[in-house]
């Protein structure tokens, strides 16, 4: 089959989403299917390129506003493709215009990343267009079945919904041979943004052992905010900030972990791919409680803990339990890697969604 997929940014851009798009690309071309790939470029120009056997074209974007680029290109281009299947990563409003116009005999995935949360004037002119792309999907993809039950947006079409998580390397993800650091070490991979909660979990360090330290990798726009809290709490001695960490440095870095800790404090936070690989990896999880996939793939008191958003004070006390008790700890580690092995792995995940095309199109 001819598979379009539509998204704002593609590798080396980095990100979550990008990666996830890539990974499906690669599989679908290495299971025999014709894959496109509609992006934006960084620049003006527009450009066309082969990797892996993905056919990727980046149109020209005229400016970026509110996170997302702006390219009348792209649109002309997903205009033109004439595919069996066309699949859009959402939140995208110019990927969801350039979807809405195709044929409608055009069967259209559709992958519900997350609710637009921040953005309020954004969404007064972005919501009755979502409505309008929710009901022309043939298929809404959604990470977990909590982000179904406790999103507005998906309440109204939740028939149309399937659960498929974004699914990991479990062999490049593994448990260390000698699970664990000494002395412990906490760990946070991801973009330094509001959502993140960051601050929180800076400010329970403060009630932790003085043995334990916290790497923090990843860049945004907040490292200033959140270096200036660090030196204000002194604290430089047990944070490090590693700023941005190669992809092929990720699994050495989960390794050499104690425990990860996501302490995100808004339903921005859909799901958290960076929780999915730290379980592959052995890793006891520390998450927070938002109705969204953080608490899904999570499970209390199994792969790890689940606490309230924005409580420094609770959020130690977990992660003080937890590394208090070693053979829990391992016991929970175990369970993660698991849980990956059985419900979270790319090869899950790929004929999951391919399962999907095929249905569709049959039908």
């Amino acid at each position: 089959m001819k598979i379009l997929h539509i998204y704002k940014d593609y590798y080396p851009v980095l990100g979550g989403i990008e990666n996830h798009v890539k990974v499906l690309a690669e599989a679908q071309v290495a299971a025999g299917h014709e894959v496109i790939v509609s992006v934006c470029n960084q620049g003006f120009a527009s450009i066309e390129e082969v990797s892996n056997g993905v056919r990727i074209i980046k149109s020209g974007r005229l400016t970026t506003a509110a996170s997302m680029p702006l390219s009348l290109r792209q649109l002309l281009t997903i205009r033109r493709i004439r595919a069996d299947i066309v699949h859009v990563q959402s939140p995208f409003p110019l990927g969801e215009v350039g979807a809405w116009w195709l044929q409608s005999k055009t069967p259209l995935v559709l992958s519900y990343q997350s609710d637009v949360v921040r953005q309020k004037n954004i969404l007064r002119l972005y919501g009755p267009l979502l409505k309008r792309v929710l009901q022309r999907a043939d298929c809404i993809l959604v990470n977990s079945p909590r982000y179904i039950a406790s999103s507005p947006w998906l309440l109204p079409v939740k028939e149309k919904c399937q659960v498929v998580p974004i699914g990991v390397d479990a062999t490049r993800f593994r448990p260390p041979a000698k699970p664990y650091a000494d002395p412990p070490k906490l760990l946070f991979l991801g973009r330094l943004r509001y959502y993140k909660g960051l601050d929180t979990l800076i400010a329970a360090m403060t009630e932790l052992p003085a043995e334990v330290t916290l790497d923090i990798a990843g860049t945004g726009p907040l490292y200033e905010t959140l270096a200036a809290q660090v030196a204000r709490l002194n604290l430089q001695s047990r944070v490090r900030f590693l700023h941005e960490v190669s992809d092929e440095a990720l699994p050495a870095l989960y390794q050499q972990a104690s425990l990860f800790v996501l302490p995100s404090n808004a339903r921005s936070e859909a799901y958290g791919i960076v929780l999915v690989e730290a379980m592959a990896s052995g890793l006891p999880c520390v998450s927070t409680e938002l109705g969204t996939g953080t608490s899904w793939l999570v499970q209390e008191g199994v792969t790890g803990r689940v606490v309230p958003p924005q409580n420094p004070a609770v959020m130690a006390a977990a992660i003080r339990d937890l590394l208090a008790d070693p053979d829990s700890l391992r016991a929970m580690g175990r369970a993660a890697r698991m849980r990956v092995e059985t419900e979270l792995t790319q090869e899950r995940m790929v004929s999951r969604v391919l399962a999907v095309y095929e249905n569709l199109l049959h039908a």
